[in-house]
């Protein structure tokens, strides 16, 4: 059953990368993009929102989820070298979420949706590559 891949999945690798994953966020958003985000978003001129519970804590879990069916996916695909897992990183950070991240801004609501894929694209593929390998190297 296809669901069986569910119990073999390393709970210490999906553990290890979401806090990976969490500080890179945090660091990414917090300290290295926030000004160019706001222009992104269009809220340069506005003053920063001060982070909630469901801005720190909604993306972590998300992220867990990610993780989880990444790893189903690594380990029924059969990947075997930590090669195999960055090349699996890349096609998942290009093929799906620098996608998702560019459907998302196409819509009234994000003035500038090249601009806020281009700001987003490297926390997305960079957590996609380190989130495989780690994967990987603790399955």
């Amino acid at each position: 059953m296809i669901f069986s891949v569910f119990t073999q999945i390393s709970v210490w690798g999906v553990l290890v990368a979401a806090a990976i994953g969490f500080v890179f966020g945090s660091v990414y958003y917090g300290v290295l993009v926030p000004k160019y985000y706001a222009l992104a978003l269009g809220r340069e001129t506005m003053p920063a929102n001060q982070p909630d519970l469901l801005t720190i804590f909604g993306p972590f879990v998300c992220n867990i989820v990610m993780i989880v069916t990444t790893a189903a996916i690594l380990h029924t695909i059969g990947i075997s070298s930590l090669a195999d897992a960055l090349s699996f990183g890349l096609v998942i950070g290009v093929g799906y979420l620098l996608p998702m991240c560019m459907t998302t801004a196409i819509n009234p609501n994000f003035p500038r949706p090249f601009y806020y894929t281009i700001v987003n694209a490297p926390y997305f593929l960079g957590n996609s590559l380190v989130t495989s390998s780690l994967l990987y190297l603790l399955r």
